[in-house]
């Protein structure tokens, strides 16, 4: 019998290898610059913020769901927020999960998904280097005056690092700033102090210590990050496979029927008085 050639072509693709067939190019590696721009706008986070934003970014395909949900439960706060999250056993990765109370920060994310991604494929592939540009800007926000210990996160100086903690370990403050004026020379006459401000705090008890809160820092020397008092390693290679030690629920996501509709059974107390009135 004579095959055709679309027929010998068929048969060739059925004749290549699985791993041949699935297999992907490596991700782009950025150069310092690129790095230092895309780390701009968290850099001068607290570092136990940072390292849950970095962690999180790596499983950007979750970002948006996850911040629907922050949306829809932002009346919630401290344990009440904990509890919430734990009872609905969320489907996403406990990184996600653990930015929860930071729903302006999942916003940012949401609304560039671009950027999320570039920076959690950096932070997988890269991980040293993006340590490293958050260290540069820091430094260079630092050499302008922008940065300095005050009433919401305390700095700690030295030449080659830059440490940046809450001043309450349970009472995180997201600093809002403008990276096209804290990385630059400031002008004759501008007020470096009010270029860097802050909101109200969010509060970070031990009811979040299942999603690694009380236990995050970054090791700046040995370019290693702790979360859950553990190293945080998933990297590009083993990102399919990588198991992080945090004891937070949530669902298999592999095992979820296709279509879920949880069952909102949380109450914003303030509505609930309201309508009694």
């Amino acid at each position: 019998m004579l095959l055709t050639n679309s027929a010998l072509l068929r048969m060739s693709f059925l004749l290549i290898p699985a791993w041949v067939a699935v297999a992907q190019p490596p991700p782009p590696m950025y150069p310092p610059a690129e790095l230092d721009r895309l780390v701009q706008r968290i850099a001068l986070y607290p570092d136990p913020l940072l390292a849950q934003v970095l962690a999180a970014s790596t499983y950007w395909d979750q970002i948006p769901e996850a911040d629907m949900w922050a949306n829809q439960h932002k009346y919630l706060r401290g344990d009440q927020l904990a509890a919430a999250i734990a009872a609905d056993r969320l489907p996403w990765d406990p990184a996600v999960q653990a930015i929860l109370p930071f729903p302006n920060i999942l916003h940012m994310m949401n609304s560039d998904m671009a950027w999320t991604q570039a920076v959690g494929t950096a932070f997988l592939n890269q991980n040293a280097g993006v340590m490293d540009a958050v260290q540069r800007d820091r430094q260079i926000a630092y050499g302008y005056g922008y940065l300095r210990s005050n009433a919401y996160y305390s700095v700690a100086y030295a030449p080659r690092m830059i440490v940046i903690n809450p001043i309450n370990p349970g009472l995180i403050y997201v600093p809002a700033y403008d990276p096209l004026v804290v990385y630059a020379r400031p002008r004759a006459g501008f007020v470096v102090g009010g270029a860097i401000t802050f909101g109200a705090g969010f509060a970070i008890g031990a009811a979040f210590a299942p999603w690694g809160w009380g236990g995050v820092h970054f090791g700046w020397g040995e370019h290693t990050v702790i979360i859950h008092d553990h190293p945080w390693a998933r990297t590009y290679v083993n990102r399919t496979t990588y198991v992080h030690p945090y004891s937070a629920p949530r669902y298999d996501a592999a095992h979820r029927a296709p279509e879920t509709h949880r069952l909102e059974e949380h109450h914003d107390e303030r509505r609930e008085e309201h309508r009694g009135r």
